[in-house]
């Protein structure tokens, strides 16, 4: 009778903690609803900050142009057809035999995304102001406005105040993560395509800065080939100088006539490797900032901080 009893307490004592331990969807709504006005006042206060932010956020315009790889006739044919006769002395002349355009084009995607090519992109345009001090844009008179704590357009000089080894103008390391921020390439896998685009204040610049890309990239590999095609060449008629031999002798000449043909078809062509699908057009619509997505996560964070806030209290309290 006395175990019976003492069993029925250890049960009855059980029963009571798991009880305890049962979360009351009421008891919680009840604690929500007595804090109601700090949870209205914080969500309000997060989307006012938010609708502050989305407010005072400059438009971002985006332009890209649509691009595909250029034809390699350059390389038909007659290199894959040297390729078991002469694959080695072709290495050695740095001659690429049997080329590959899916690797030319990537190779130009990454020169095109490279750290020298942005750097000397920024250079040779003179692109520094607009791409590290520009404020606004004036869509009325199409005017840029400078950032004057950093920058006196008037006067063409930099007066940023930052510490070292940073200095009042930017250096290309600074402007190459800054152009890293607003361009994209992107490579369409199942067609090939290749998409360039950049985000500006101004949509003009945004439209300006991808149509000199396009024109920079291409004469940049041309530039690369042709170089390489005279270095070869160099190189063969050396070779033909050096040996006796008939049949290896019509083979380097051979070698020299696709090298011929690779400069011929670079200096016709502007479109080197790549041809212009979609040209990079002024956009009228904004990109971004997506103002009123911005105020609703401002709302939806609010809220759930602040029912978070009140929940930790509510189980502190009921330890």
């Amino acid at each position: 009778m006395l175990k019976t009893e003492t069993i029925n307490k250890e049960d009855s004592t059980q029963v009571q903690q798991i009880t305890d331990d049962v979360i009351d969807p009421n008891e919680l709504i009840q604690a929500l609803l007595q804090k109601k006005i700090l949870i209205v006042a914080v969500t309000l206060l997060f989307t006012f900050f938010a609708a502050l932010y989305a407010i005072n956020s400059p438009n971002i315009y985006k332009s890209e142009a649509l691009l595909a790889p250029a034809d390699s006739d350059k390389s038909a044919g007659g290199l894959g057809a040297l390729a078991g006769q002469l694959g080695g002395l072709a290495s050695m002349a740095g001659i690429s035999i049997g080329d590959d355009g899916d690797e030319s084009v990537k190779m130009a995607i990454e020169v095109l995304k490279s750290r020298e090519f942005i750097s000397e992109f920024i250079q040779k345009h003179n692109i520094l102001p607009e791409l590290m001090a520009v404020d606004s844009w004036n869509m009325i008179d199409n005017t840029l406005t400078y950032n004057e704590d950093d920058y006196l357009a008037l006067e063409d000089k930099w007066i940023r105040d930052v510490d070292l080894p940073f200095k009042a103008k930017p250096s290309m390391q600074e402007a190459y993560k800054q152009f890293n921020k607003i361009m994209s390439v992107a490579l369409a896998k199942d067609t090939g395509m290749v998409t360039v685009s950049i985000e500006h204040v101004s949509p003009y610049i945004a439209q300006k800065w991808v149509r000199l890309l396009v024109e920079d990239i291409n004469a940049e590999m041309k530039s690369r080939d042709v170089l390489e095609a005279k270095r070869s060449t160099e190189f063969l008629n050396k070779q033909i100088s050096e040996t006796t031999v008939a049949g290896i002798r019509v083979i380097l000449f051979k070698l020299i006539e696709e090298q011929a043909k690779t400069i011929l078809f670079a200096e016709v062509r502007d479109e080197y490797i790549f041809k212009t699908i979609d040209k990079a057009i002024v956009p009228e619509e904004k990109f971004k900032p997506k103002r009123v997505l911005i105020c609703i996560l401002g709302s939806v964070l609010g809220l759930a901080l602040s029912v978070m806030f009140v929940l930790m209290q509510y189980f502190s309290r009921n330890k």
